[in-house]
C-alpha cells in the first residue's frame, strides 16, 4: 500500500491520516469511484483508457469540425468546446429549448467522429463493463441530457467547481447522492495542462474570493491537493465538488478531451451528463 496514504498529519497521538492521493491504474474498479465519492481518494488517472490509434481517429475527425465555445462573458480566457454543457444555462435557471437543439446538434456531429462511430460509446461502455448496476444517462423530465462534450483548453481554466444540485436544483429527475467528473484526454501537449484537485469544497463565504467565473487560489494555500498530469489516451476522475484547476499547456500540442460527469444516486446507478 502507498505509504503516503497512511503519512500520519496528527499533532497529538491520534492519528489522523489526509488520504487524498492521486492514484494511477490500468484499469478502472468501483472501488476507484466509490472512495473518490467518500471522500478519500483525490484522483484517479486511468492508463490507456483509449488507445493512440483511437485517439487520432477522433481527432482528425474533429478536423472536420469546428468547435464553439463557452460564453466569452461568463468564461474567460475563452474555450473551445462541442457541445453544450448544463453550466450554460444555470443563468436561465432552466434547461430551455436552447439547451435540447444544441444538444441534438453536437450529438449528431460527434456521433460520427469516430470512422462514424460515437467515441461517447468507447467511454461509457468501460464504465458499464466495472459499474455494478445501471449506467445510464441523466435525464430532466424525461429526456436524456447531452454528454460528452469535446473541449479544448489550451489556456488553462481558473480554480472553480461543479455541483448541479447546488448551482441548478430540480434539474435532474433523479438527483445523484455524489458528482464525479471524467475526462478522457484525446490528445495533450508537450508540457503543462496538469490538472489540481484541492480538498476544499465551497462555502458561502467564499464568494468575496470570486474572480469571475472562478476563484481565488489563495483560498486553498496549503490544503491537500492531488496533481495529475495525463498522457495522450490517458483518462481522469475526480471529484468536481472539491475546487480544481487546470495549468495552462505549455509548448507543442492541443488539449482535448471527450468529458461528461457522473453520478451515484442511492439506489446504486450511475448517471452520466455534461
Amino acid at each position: 500500500m502507498d505509504s503516503r496514504r497512511l503519512e500520519d498529519v496528527s499533532t497529538n497521538s491520534s492519528p489522523i491520516y489526509t488520504l487524498f492521493d492521486a492514484e494511477v491504474t490500468d484499469d478502472l474498479r468501483p472501488d476507484h469511484l466509490l472512495r473518490l465519492a467518500s471522500g478519500v481518494l483525490g484522483a484517479v488517472r486511468l492508463r490507456g483508457f483509449g488507445s493512440a490509434e483511437l485517439c487520432a481517429k477522433i481527432m482528425r475527425g474533429l478536423d472536420d469540425h469546428p468547435m464553439g465555445a463557452y460564453d466569452a462573458e461568463v468564461v474567460h480566457p475563452p474555450v473551445a468546446k462541442l457541445g453544450p454543457a448544463a453550466y450554460d444555462y444555470y443563468g436561465a435557471r432552466e434547461l430551455n429549448q436552447e439547451y435540447w437543439s444544441n444538444a441534438q446538434e453536437a450529438m449528431a456531429v460527434r456521433s460520427v467522429l469516430l470512422d462514424g462511430a460515437d467515441p461517447l460509446d468507447h467511454a461509457v461502455g468501460r464504465f458499464r463493463s466495472v459499474w455494478q448496476g445501471p449506467v445510464e444517462p441523466a435525464t430532466s423530465r424525461g429526456r436524456p441530457l447531452f454528454a460528452g462534450m469535446i473541449r479544448e483548453i489550451s489556456t488553462g481554466m481558473k480554480m472553480h467547481w461543479d455541483e448541479i444540485v447546488r448551482e441548478l436544483p430540480g434539474a435532474l429527475d433523479t438527483e445523484p447522492v455524489c458528482q464525479l467528473a471524467f475526462n478522457w484526454y484525446l490528445s495533450m501537449p508537450e508540457g503543462g495542462g496538469d490538472t489540481w484537485v484541492y480538498r476544499r469544497r465551497w462555502s458561502p463565504l467564499d464568494e468575496k474570493h470570486r474572480e469571475g467565473y472562478g476563484w481565488s487560489e489563495d483560498m486553498v494555500a496549503g490544503e491537500p491537493v492531488a496533481a495529475v498530469r495525463p498522457e495522450a489516451g490517458d483518462a481522469i476522475v475526480f471529484d468536481p465538488r472539491n475546487y480544481h484547476l487546470v495549468r495552462a499547456s505549455e509548448g507543442e500540442g492541443r488539449r482535448v478531451s471527450l468529458s461528461f460527469f457522473l453520478g451515484i444516486t442511492g439506489q446504486g446507478r450511475l448517471l452520466y451528463w455534461s
